[in-house]
């Protein structure tokens, strides 16, 4: 169920709620567990702003409906599904995410967290899927959607932070999934996953280290697609389709 409009502050402050953007049934389309059905939690607003951000209605233009937590759970379970989803934006900018994941933990749900690793929880996560931001991922003046660059210095100030990387490994499982514009990435992947490695107590395998193909249209993927994956083959990491990408082009709700 796509929700796309803006109603902040229709909940009464008193009731635990959150803004959100999407709440839909649809194929987990990227990293280990690409191809399960999962209901999508979508939180709108971020810390962030990628570029080619696949989600721009929850960052650079947010938009969301606010619902309770027993709103959310009660939808949640009306798909039957097992495993659920929460993503962004940046779903962790929120307190109530945490509440929300020991919910649905507290309910027999999997839970996958994406996040773009710069902001720690103890929530209950079954898996965290971070991808960390590379510098091409900078708003410059000439890449920003909305051409003033404005947010170019703040979110190069934020996109790495090496302390909450760390943590995130430490205590829960984790896929590092990188996207990856062109060749020149890789060496700042090889970088921050050394750093990583050098940081944390759990060992990073490279199968845990995921490479997936900017794109959030089959037209740019296809122009990505092969040449990330040989990349993938080239440095012993995984590989990460963009499964809804291919099934489904650029639709939201899916």
């Amino acid at each position: 169920m796509p929700v796309n409009a803006d109603t902040s502050g229709d909940t009464n402050a008193d009731v635990k709620s959150l803004p959100i953007n999407e709440l839909f049934y649809s194929l987990q389309g990227e990293g280990k567990l690409a191809g399960t059905p999962s209901v999508f939690i979508r939180t709108s607003g971020c810390n962030l702003r990628c570029w080619f951000c696949d989600s721009y209605h929850t960052s650079w233009e947010p938009t969301h409906a606010r619902m309770t937590l027993d709103e959310i759970v009660e939808e949640v379970e009306s798909y039957g599904a097992n495993h659920v989803v929460v993503t962004g934006g940046e779903p962790l900018v929120h307190d109530e995410t945490s509440r929300l994941l020991d919910r649905l933990a507290e309910d027999g749900y999997h839970t996958t967290v994406e996040t773009n690793g710069t902001i720690v929880t103890d929530a209950a996560i079954d898996l965290a899927s971070i991808s960390p931001k590379l510098a091409s991922s900078t708003p410059t003046a000439e890449r920003d959607p909305k051409g003033d660059g404005e947010w170019a210095e703040r979110h190069e100030e934020r996109r790495i932070d090496i302390d909450a990387l760390t943590a995130f490994v430490d205590s829960v499982e984790t896929q590092l999934k990188f996207v990856v514009t062109d060749e020149s990435d890789l060496n700042e992947i090889e970088t921050l996953v050394a750093e990583i490695r050098d940081a944390a107590a759990t060992p990073v395998r490279d199968t845990d280290v995921l490479l997936m193909p900017e794109g959030a249209t089959r037209e740019r993927l296809d122009e990505n697609r092969e040449r990330v994956a040989k990349l993938a083959m080239e440095y012993g990491y995984r590989y990460t389709p963009r499964l809804h990408v291919d099934l489904w082009n650029d639709a939201p709700g899916t």
